[in-house]
C-alpha cells in the first residue's frame, strides 16, 4: 500500500495527489464517496460497479427473516379491519 499526503485547506478541501489522479482516473467531475470504518476514511470512486458491488452485497442479508410481502399484507388486512370496524361493519 502506497501512502501519499494533503492538506485540509480552510475550505475542507483535499488535493488527491497527482499519482493517485491519474492511476485512478480521477478528473474533473469524478464523484468519489467518502466511507467511515472506524478511525479511518476511506476515499472510493463512484462508479456502476462500485454501486453493483453494494448492491450485490445486499443480496440475502434479510434471509431467514420475515417476507417484506407477507408483512405489508398484514399490516394492510389489519388496516383494513380498523377502518371496517370504524364504519360499523
Amino acid at each position: 500500500m502506497e501512502r501519499a499526503f494533503s492538506n485540509v485547506s480552510t475550505k475542507g478541501q483535499v488535493v488527491i495527489p497527482a499519482a493517485i489522479r491519474e492511476k485512478y482516473g480521477i478528473g474533473p467531475g469524478t464523484r468519489v464517496e467518502f466511507i467511515e470504518e472506524g478511525p479511518r476514511i476511506v476515499l472510493e470512486l463512484d462508479t456502476i460497479e462500485s454501486r453493483i458491488q453494494r448492491i450485490k452485497a445486499l443480496r440475502g442479508i434479510t434471509a431467514g427473516g420475515p417476507s417484506g410481502t407477507d408483512l405489508l399484507l398484514e399490516e394492510r388486512r389489519l388496516e383494513r379491519e380498523r377502518e371496517l370496524r370504524e364504519e360499523g361493519w
